[in-house]
């Protein structure tokens, strides 16, 4: 199972829409994944728990030894498809 940290700026509004949307698009695809949410400014402390990071915003924390993926598509609407795609990629990996 893949453990995947989604972060936004305060860890509760724009990070759970991304969770949601990446937890649907794993079942679809039948992987199984954690995800769980965090501040931006958590992430630096959290992210070698996880073999994932997704962001709403732009991530300038330090440094993390994990893929980073920018998911504002994910609440925009634009791109959605790809950045979804770019996630069950790495999820996958």
């Amino acid at each position: 199972m893949k453990r995947i940290l989604v972060a936004c700026g305060n860890g509760v509004a724009t990070s759970t829409v991304v969770a949601t949307k990446i937890r649907e698009k794993c079942e679809e695809n039948g992987l199984a994944v954690s995800v769980n949410q965090c501040k931006l400014l958590e992430v630096e402390s959290k992210a070698s728990d996880y073999d994932l990071l997704v962001t709403t915003g732009k991530f300038t924390g330090g440094n993390v030894s994990i893929p980073v993926i920018g998911a504002i598509a994910l609440l925009t609407g634009i791109g959605e498809d790809a950045v979804l795609n770019q996630i069950m990629d790495a999820v996958r990996a």
